[in-house]
């Protein structure tokens, strides 16, 4: 058993002393016990409430220093002997009115708190019972001001009266209650609400709205209301002995038990109720005899059993018996009240005979836990680590989280894998733990699992499982929660307390080692891990980079500072010191996961684990390799490579099944370049060597598939290098590097001039050679030449003039668009003219230019007109060299009439009139210059009558407008116009300031 208290006696009474201890009072340093001969004795604690051990394992000098020169742990300071007639049967102060309260001969007195002096006796108290003090404090609902208000509720017969204290000012009313029955005991629940133990049952008593409410309970705790119970109400077994119905009836006893609880206890009976008096439908105390009295010393439950002479500690959650302590007639318990003291708050209290007072010493609370988890008592320390504050425990939060996940681990091992997994999932558990229970086809080289079972067996040759059984005395029965434990506790004896050996807890770990899970239990507990690794892989996402680097939690205002490397030491086996090693632990840690998870996958559900690989993820590569190529999922191992950024690897995986033949079942869809060339598209220009490497062997086989990886429409694709793209594939085939020069200047708009330049010198060189197949061929790539060489305006003309033979009639018309690109158009048109000797297209390549010089033009100014004589000083025809060069060739070339006078009859009026008369010989016929003269005309008079219709549409637009102005538009609301007139009479008054008008200006206001 658990060994929370240890009884020590303080105060003895001598055999020569005849009186008895009747009542005692505890508060500070002091101790009041009150005899039956009437007698006060006041004792001084020496020593501390609590032992030296008692402060969480921490010892002070000063403290061993007073244990040791102290020899008596009390010293009678001095002895009231006349401050009762008769035996003092209860003491109770009221530090806040410093007034000392006391019951004797049925009658409450106060007295005064320092000199015990007799301050008045309450005569109204006649034939009480019992009483019960409280002090609260309480805000003024007006006012917000908090005052110190103490009340006394004294139990007569079946009357309550009430006394209260308002900031230690005695108030001069009192308030009565009459109940139905006479009231045995009186428990204060809250500052206003009292429980009265009546003697067949319980009321709760609103002191400040005068309510009382029935408590309805099972057994002797009480009836429906109004119930009294006849002649034999209240009395229970325990008064019965064999002789007839000899003995008293049994106190109705309660005690708080904390957070707004209370507990009520009648005979063996007992109702756990709130502050509002209605049950919290938990089950009984299994009390096998009616206690003499009850109480809670913070986190406890106290019961002392007369008849036995004991003293039992019971946990209030569990209602499991967790001490026994023999204290010989041993007859009232005495906890401090909380608004006196602390001392009681898990420190201690006193337990009194007739002839002594014990003081019970806590053992301090770590080391409490630290007993109930040797003993495998696991879900009692989880209820106890509950119930305590933060601040009376080391590292609190920590010690649960250890405790539940041996208890989880205790539930694996009794194959309950969803309860243990989802108790390690809901403490965070290391990862490496969890895994750690798995063999080593899930975990690995971590695996703890031997590959032999054995079974272990004490040296009497009973199993362990034997110890399991739990008996927890006086014939109660053992609790669910005591199945769930490894230990057990066996009955105390009288004369002490006996904890089970801690030998018990180490033979139920020793029966479940070596036991290797395998068949359907490995399959089930899988199956519970994996939800479990799941939700490991997203906690470590909160703290991890996808690249290994702890993040940035500076935005998360919920995970800042040393939150931050709390919630991550939750992760980890090992608490880590620097971020460095937090950062590797934790990689090491993701590592695990991921790896663990991989196994877990393939051997349960081997189709998750490609969806696994296309996530961010740490899995082991080796681990990973090993497994795929064992079953052949080779789709998955590339996958995985992509993931991990293994990607020489995977390619260099898809490079050997992709020259196997399509035949091969083992890699069929890895079969041809098709694989690759996906892969390829799908990295980023940064890894452009290793793009350019992998990407040879697609193009050998299928170039048209193999130019995708460059000509694909992804941005990957159009952020690659294009220099070194255009290296590598002029260096394969010059027809990839026109294909690709072509896809970036005409689909990506590239204008890098040495681009533009690489691709004439392509086209060029490819005439140069020669080497087409058929005459369409060659015709085709001559025509791409010469729209490249008039489109572009990027490439270098003298470096492509020089790169074209001026001898050879087949580049003729490239050297003419070249020379046109340098702006020598008179050069341009003799190759049209003489060398190429067609009109046709010396006319178009003059209605271009003049296009161009057309458009760029300067535009007139706003309200200035621009006529076809500035346009002729201001421009230089194209049509002029033409026609100069048919009329006056340079010899030994002859003029050429029909060219000559079709260009005057088409474009006769874009060139200067005088010049072009000029050229004209007068040999020539005016009859073959009709054609020219008529469209001069024609063009001369469509600028007359382009003039005139222009002026003519001004006209109207001037005259509308005056018409506006003086007439009006005529719209309702609009203007009116000039010529708006208004009479104006003797009677008519203005509109504004309603004067008449006379002699003076005026305005007309708009309508």
């Amino acid at each position: 058993m658990l060994s929370a208290f240890t009884a020590r006696p303080i105060v003895e009474l001598k055999q020569r002393d005849k009186s008895k201890i009747e009542s005692i009072l505890a508060y500070g340093d002091r101790l009041l016990v009150g005899l039956s001969h009437g007698s006060l004795r006041i004792y001084r604690v020496n020593e501390p409430i609590d032992e030296p051990h008692a402060h969480n394992g921490v010892t002070t000098d000063r403290q061993t220093s007073l244990s040791s020169s102290r020899q008596t742990p009390v010293d009678l300071m001095r002895e009231e002997e006349k401050f009762s007639k008769h035996k003092i049967e209860q003491l109770a102060v009221i530090k806040e009115a410093n007034l000392l309260v006391s019951l004797s001969n049925g009658l409450v007195s106060t007295h005064d708190l320092q000199t015990y002096e007799l301050q008045e006796t309450l005569l109204k108290t006649k034939g009480a019972i019992a009483f019960a003090v409280t002090s609260n404090i309480v805000k003024d609902p007006s006012t917000g001001v908090p005052s110190i208000v103490s009340r006394l509720a004294v139990a007569v017969k079946r009357r309550v009266i009430l006394w209260s204290w308002h900031d230690s000012e005695l108030e001069p009313d009192t308030a009565e209650h009459t109940l139905v029955t006479g009231v045995k005991t009186l428990t204060w629940a809250t500052g206003t609400k009292l429980v009265a133990g009546l003697t067949s049952s319980y009321v709760l008593v609103d002191v400040a709205t005068s309510i009382v409410t029935d408590i309805v309970g099972p057994g002797s705790i009480g009836g429906a209301p109004g119930q009294d119970g006849g002649r034999f109400g209240g009395v229970g077994v325990s008064t019965i002995n064999y002789m007839g119905l000899g003995g008293s009836a049994p106190k109705p006893l309660a005690t708080q038990i904390g957070h707004g609880q209370l507990l009520l206890a009648k005979d063996i009976n007992t109702l756990f109720i709130d502050a509002e008096g209605r049950s919290l439908g938990r089950r009984q105390i299994p009390w096998a005899v009616a206690p003499e009295a009850i109480g809670y010393s913070y986190p406890f439950l106290l019961a002392l059993q007369a008849t036995k002479g004991t003293l039992e500690i019971r946990n209030p959650e569990t209602l499991t018996l967790l001490q026994t302590i023999s204290l010989p007639n041993a007859s009232q318990l005495h906890v401090s009240q909380p608004n006196i003291s602390l001392a009681h708050a898990g420190k201690g209290f006193l337990v009194l005979s007739e002839r002594c007072v014990w003081r019970m010493g806590a053992l301090d609370y770590d080391s409490q836990i630290d007993a109930l988890a040797e003993r495998g008592r696991l879900d009692e320390a989880i209820s106890l680590l509950g119930m305590l504050e933060d601040a009376l425990l080391k590292d609190k939060e920590g010690r649960l989280r250890e405790i539940k996940m041996l208890k989880a681990q205790h539930l694996f091992d009794l194959h309950r894998y969803r309860e243990s997994l989802d108790l390690f999932t809901e403490v965070s558990a290391p990862p490496e733990r969890v895994i750690r229970l798995f063999p080593p086809i899930i975990a690995g080289h971590l695996s703890a699992q031997a590959a032999d079972v054995h079974d272990v067996e004490n040296e009497d040759g009973s199993q362990a499982d034997d110890v399991g059984s739990e008996s927890q005395g006086q014939g109660e029965t053992a609790s669910k929660d005591a199945k769930l434990n490894h230990t057990s506790t066996d009955e105390s004896s009288r004369t002490g307390t006996q904890d089970v050996p801690r030998e018990s807890g180490e033979q139920f770990r020793k029966m479940h080692e070596g036991a290797t899970l395998e068949g359907k239990d490995l399959k089930a507990a899988t199956a519970e891990l994996r939800p479990f690794l799941v939700q490991a892989r997203t906690r470590m996402q909160k703290y991890l980079n996808p690249d290994g680097t702890l993040k940035d939690t500076r935005g998360n205002h919920n995970l800042v500072g040393s939150d931050v490397q709390e919630a991550q030491e939750l992760l980890l086996a090992h608490a880590p010191g620097s971020e460095e090693e937090r950062r590797q632990q934790l990689l090491e840690t993701a590592k695990l996961v991921d790896t663990t998870l991989f196994r877990a996958y393939m051997f349960a559900s081997p189709s998750l684990a490609g969806p696994l690989f296309r996530l961010d993820n740490f899995c082991d590569p080796d681990v990973v390799k090993e497994k795929l190529i064992e079953t052949g999922r080779y789709n998955d191992l590339v996958d995985f490579y992509y993931g991990k950024k293994l990607h020489e690897q995977a390619l260099e995986l898809l490079q050997r099944f992709g020259k196997q033949e399509q035949g091969d079942e083992i890699a069929s869809q890895l079969a041809g370049p098709q694989r690759t060339v996906s892969y390829l598209q799908s990295l980023p220009a940064e890894m452009i060597d290793l793009i350019l490497c992998f990407a040879d062997w697609p193009l050998d086989v299928d170039p048209q598939l193999g130019m995708e990886v460059f000509l694909a429409d992804s941005e990957n694709a159009e952020t690659l290098p294009r220099q070194r793209v255009l290296d590598f594939l002029s260096s394969k085939n010059k027809a990839l590097a026109e294909q690709y020069l072509k896809h970036i200047i005409d689909e990506l708009n590239d204008t890098t001039p040495s681009f533009h330049q690489k691709l004439v010198d392509i086209y060029v060189q490819g005439l140069k050679e020669g080497t087409f197949p058929d005459e369409l061929s060659r015709q085709r790539w001559e025509e791409h030449t010469l729209n490249f060489l008039k489109s572009s305006r990027y490439y270098q003309p003298y470096k492509a003039l020089q790169m074209l033979p001026a001898d050879n009639p087949k580049f003729y018309e490239a050297r003419a668009t070249v020379l046109g690109r340098m702006g020598q158009h008179s050069q341009a048109l003799e190759i049209y003219v003489f060398k190429l000797q067609d009109p046709d297209k010396a006319e178009d390549y003059c209605n271009q230019v003049q296009l161009a010089q057309t458009s760029s033009a300067i535009t007139p100014k706003p309200g200035q007109r621009s006529t076809a004589t500035d346009l002729e000083a201001k421009t230089t025809s194209i049509y002029h060299n033409l026609l100069s060069l048919y009329l006056s060739p340079p010899p030994p070339h002859k003029p050429q009439w029909g060219p000559a006078l079709q260009i005057l009859a088409k474009h006769g009026a874009r060139m200067p009139a005088s010049s072009t008369l000029d050229l004209i010989p007068e040999v020539l016929p005016i009859k073959e210059l009709e054609s020219y003269f008529r469209g001069r005309i024609r063009s001369a008079n469509t600028a007359i009558n382009e003039s005139r219709v222009t002026a003519a549409l001004r006209y109207t637009l001037v005259f509308s407008e005056e018409a506006k102005l003086r007439l009006g538009s005529g719209i309702p609301g609009g203007n009116g116009g000039r010529n708006r007139h208004v009479l104006i009479t003797e009677d008519r008054v203005c509109g504004v300031c309603y004067k008449r008008f006379g002699g003076s200006a005026i305005k007309v206001l708009p309508k």
